[in-house]
């Protein structure tokens, strides 16, 4: 089976061009599947997989404590396997046909309050070493921008455009879009590229953000950064770097921002993954609602 499996895996990356985090995450979910039916039901060919099997391979996973999401994360991945399957006739039927995702609770993004995010964006740079210009910078990026942590470390110089004061951003999926940038980030954005050439002198690379030793930013760092900023002040239950994507966007929908371009500032591909950042705006009139109006208690 697991030469299906590699087969579907070079479709998405190579074909559908998806992440290297997205193709890995594919693989795990559907090896674990896999593996379960192997152990479980002794199947060695995948044509001989039944949704009842893939039902039984959810209810494990749930009386694991698996999460919903979780779940339907793995879901996904199955779904998509057979539909390539399907595709190159390599099974007759398709038992995903069968199996429903798990509902999955509503829940609020976490956000930074507007007053605490001023605590973390200094108005001038003052006199720092490089790694804190840095630090700083990814901090004030995210919030401004919303980007992701992905498109972040793959920020280059040449993606600023000092004219039009915008970033040019290559999303999911490869696909690009522009993110406006105020003025004031640029001074800030020159004076760091003084420090980072004072530091490093000339690298081999355009990157903007790069570790203490010059080589192209990692995930974890920016992680890290962001979460001990954010700790520092206990901004929010949660401290990735995500955290700032969810605050750029409530602030601009608590802001009066439309709905249409906030999701067209966050690359989301419909309507329906920017709505959820309409909850502040609404609690925000409920709040004007009980103030204002004679019967509103």
């Amino acid at each position: 089976m697991s030469e299906f499996l590699d087969d579907f895996l070079e479709y998405i990356a190579v074909i559908k061009k998806r992440s290297q985090h997205t193709v890995i995450s594919y693989q795990n979910d559907i090896q674990s599947f896999l593996i379960y039916s192997a152990d479980q039901y002794e199947v060695k060919h995948i044509s001989s997989v039944n949704h009842l099997m893939i039902r039984s391979w959810i209810v494990k996973l749930k009386s694991d404590g698996v999460s919903n999401v979780s779940i339907n994360r793995k879901i996904s991945a199955l779904k998509s396997f057979y539909k390539h399957l399907r595709r190159k006739e390599l099974v007759s039927s398709n038992p995903m046909a069968k199996v429903q995702s798990m509902k999955k609770p509503k829940r609020l993004p976490a956000y930074v309050p507007e007053k605490k995010m001023n605590y973390l964006i200094e108005p001038e740079i003052g006199e720092k070493t490089f790694s804190e210009l840095r630090n700083e910078l990814i901090i004030e990026l995210l919030y401004l921008t919303g980007i992701r942590r992905s498109e972040l470390q793959n920020l280059t110089f040449t993606d600023v455009n000092l004219a039009r004061l915008e970033i040019k951003v290559i999303g999911k999926g490869n696909k690009e879009r522009r993110c406006p940038i105020p003025r004031p980030f640029l001074s800030k954005l020159d004076i760091y590229k003084g420090a980072l050439f004072e530091e490093f002198g000339t690298l081999d690379h355009d990157f903007v953000f790069v570790t203490d030793r010059g080589k192209k930013i990692y995930p974890k760092l920016i992680f890290n950064i962001v979460t001990k900023k954010l700790k520092a002040i206990n901004a929010s239950e949660k401290t990735s770097p995500h955290v700032l994507r969810h605050t750029f966007a409530t602030h601009l929908s608590s802001n009066g921002a439309e709905l249409n371009a906030v999701k067209d500032l966050l690359g989301h591909a419909s309507l329906a993954a920017t709505q959820v950042y309409t909850h502040n705006s609404i609690e925000r009139l409920k709040r004007e609602y009980k103030r204002a109006h004679p019967l509103g208690e």
